[in-house]
C-alpha cells in the first residue's frame, strides 16, 4: 500500500479542474497573481494552492484523503496513528504537552530543550523540573539525557507527569530512550521525543532506533528537516493506547492554521512515499557522503571533529575551526560568503552541517575544498575562549505566570537577580539561556554576551540592541 500517495494524487488531479473559484484564496489559482511572482515560480504552484474542497478532505476532521495519506504515514514510521503538521514541528511540540499537562502538572525536561517546548509550557501552565543533560565540557556541547540524573530527579518529584526529551540533539546525539521508556511506563509517566532531527531514523538500520521503535508515547518529526517535505511539514507520532488521543485533536486545533497550505499536506504525502518506497537506498547514498566529507576533512591539520558516539546520527559533521584562530560564526561568515558553502548550525566554538538525501557529491567536494581555502586564511595567533552553558537558574514563578506577570523593561546591567519574562535565546539553535520565571544571574548575562560579542543573534531581547530586558515588575517579584 505504500507506493500510493493518496492526498498528493487528489491535489494534483484537483488542481487542474476546470471551474469558477469563488473561494478563497484571493489569487484563484494563480490568475490574481503579481506577475513577478509567477513569471519566477510559474503557474502550477498556484494552481494547487487550494483550500480545504470536499475533494482535499480536511486537516481537522478528516475522512477522505487526508485520513488516507495519515494511515500510510503510521504505517510506514511505526505509529498507531499520526497527524499532519502545517505549522512546522512547534505545533507539534506545542500539542503534545497541551494534550497532556494540566495547570499545575509536573514535566521533566532536560535544559537543552527548544524554545517550542518553553511556549508549551507558557501555554498548558505545567510546572518544569528541568535536569542538565550530559555535557561535553571541551566541545560545549550538550550529550544524552544521564539515566542517573532523571532517576533521581524522578525519586525527587514522585508526582511528575511527563518526560519531555529531545533524541537527538541538534549535534546528532541520542538518549537512551528503550531503558527510559521503560522506565517511564513502569512509574505511568507519559514519554515525548522531540525528534525534530531524527524523521529518517526508521528507515536505515546503520541509524540510532526511531523514538517509536524504542517505546515512546509522542513524538515529534520535523519532515522537512533530513527527508524531502517542504519548509514547515512536519507530524506528529503517537503509539498504543496510554494517551488520549481525542486530547491531541484538541490540542492541535488550537495551534494549527485553519487553512493548511495543501502544498505542506502534500508534500508530506510524498516525502512518505519516497522513503516507504526507496528511503535504503537514498539514505545509504548520505551516509556515504557523509563519511566521505569526515574522512577528508578528518585530515586537515589543527581541524577538529566532534566524535562520534555509539548513539549517534552520522549525518551531522560539527567541526571546531578555533585552533585556526575563528570562532564557528567566523568560519561560516567566510565559508558562505567566498566559497558557497553554508553550513545549518554556527556557534561559537564550532560548526555542523547537515548532510541530507538532497546533498550530492558535487556538495561534498564543495565543502571539502571549501575548507581546505579557509585554513589558508587561518589566524594561528588567535585564541578563542572556551564558553560553557551556564548553570541552570533558580525559578521563583512558573514559565505561565512569569510570561503573563505585568512586566517592565530594564537595562541589562540593572537586571541582575529580577525575574525574567521573556525568552533569551541563541538563534540558532532555539535553546534558551533564560526563560519566564528564572532568576537572570550573571553568569547567563555573561554567556549571551559572549554570543553577541562574537556575532551571534540572541532573540528576547526588549529591543533590536540587546541592551534592555523584561523583567517582572518588583510588586512581582515576590510571587513564588
Amino acid at each position: 500500500m505504500q507506493d500510493r500517495t493518496p492526498f498528493l494524487e487528489a491535489l494534483k488531479q484537483q488542481s487542474k479542474h476546470c471551474h469558477a473559484p469563488f473561494y478563497l484564496p484571493g489569487h484563484k489559482q494563480g490568475k490574481g497573481v503579481s506577475q513577478p511572482f509567477k513569471t519566477w515560480l510559474g503557474n502550477a504552484v498556484f494552481e494547487a494552492d487550494l483550500p480545504e474542497l470536499p475533494e482535499l478532505d480536511n486537516l481537522f476532521n478528516p475522512e477522505g484523503v487526508i485520513r488516507d495519506a495519515q494511515r500510510l504515514a503510521a504505517e510506514a514510521f511505526g505509529a498507531s496513528q499520526t497527524w499532519f503538521l502545517a505549522n512546522g514541528s512547534t505545533a507539534g511540540v506545542v500539542a503534545a504537552i497541551l494534550a497532556t499537562c494540566l495547570i499545575g502538572d509536573k514535566i521533566l525536561l532536560p535544559r537543552n530543550v527548544h524554545k517550542s517546548a518553553i511556549s508549551g509550557l507558557i501555554l498548558s501552565g505545567a510546572k518544569p523540573v528541568f535536569i542538565n543533560p550530559e555535557y561535553h565540557t571541551h566541545w560545549n556541547i550538550a550529550l544524552s539525557v544521564d539515566l542517573e540524573a532523571l532517576e533521581a530527579a524522578l525519586s525527587q518529584h514522585p508526582d511528575i507527569k511527563v518526560i519531555f526529551l529531545v533524541s537527538p540533539t541538534y549535534h546528532g546525539v541520542c538518549s537512551d530512550l528503550e531503558t527510559i521508556a521503560d522506565r517511564c511506563h513502569d512509574r505511568n509517566v507519559i514519554l515525548i521525543v522531540d525528534e525534530a532531527h531524527g524523521a529518517h531514523f526508521k528507515f536505515h538500520p546503520d541509524f540510532p532506533k526511531s523514538a517509536l521503535e524504542c517505546g515512546a508515547d509522542l513524538v515529534v518529526q520535523s519532515t522537512h528537516k533530513t527527508l524531502s517535505a517542504l519548509s514547515q511539514a512536519s507530524m506528529l507520532h503517537v503509539k498504543g493506547d496510554r494517551i488520549d488521543r481525542t486530547q491531541i485533536d484538541r490540542a492541535l486545533s488550537l495551534v494549527q492554521s485553519t487553512s493548511p497550505n495543501a502544498l505542506l499536506l502534500a508534500s508530506l504525502d510524498a516525502a512518505r512515499y519516497q522513503m516507504a518506497t526507496e528511503g535504503f537506498e537514498r539514505l545509504q547514498q548520505t551516509l556515504d557522503n557523509a563519511e566521505s566529507a569526515r574522512s577528508k576533512l578528518s585530515q586537515l591539520p589543527n581541524l577538529k571533529l566532534f566524535e562520534q558516539f555509539e548513539n549517534f546520527d552520522r549525518t551531522r559533521i560539527t567541526i571546531d575551526a578555533t585552533k585556526w584562530g575563528l570562532t564557528g560564526y567566523e568560519a561560516d561568515e567566510i565559508l558562505h560568503e567566498q566559497f558557497g558553502v553554508t553550513c545549518e548550525l554556527p556557534e561559537l566554538q564550532h560548526l555542523t552541517f547537515a548532510v541530507t538525501l538532497g546533498n550530492t557529491v558535487a556538495d561534498i567536494d564543495r565543502l571539502v575544498e571549501g575548507f581546505e581555502q579557509l585554513q589558508n586564511l587561518q589566524q594561528i595567533t588567535r585564541s578563542i575562549p572556551n564558553v560553557s552553558l551556564p548553570p541552570i537558574p533558580s525559578a521563583p514563578m512558573t514559565p505561565r505566570d512569569a510570561y503573563f506577570t505585568a512586566s517592565e523593561a530594564v537595562a541589562i546591567e540593572g537586571s541582575l537577580d529580577r525575574i525574567c519574562t521573556e525568552l533569551l535565546c541563541p538563534y540558532p539553535p532555539g535553546i534558551p539561556i533564560l526563560i519566564p520565571g528564572e532568576r537572570i544571574t550573571s553568569a547567563a548575562l555573561a554567556y549571551l554576551q559572549n554570543i553577541l560579542n562574537a556575532g551571534g543573534l540572541v532573540t528576547g531581547f526588549a529591543e533590536t540592541t540587546g541592551k534592555t530586558v523584561r523583567v517582572a515588575k518588583a510588586k512581582s517579584r515576590s510571587i513564588v
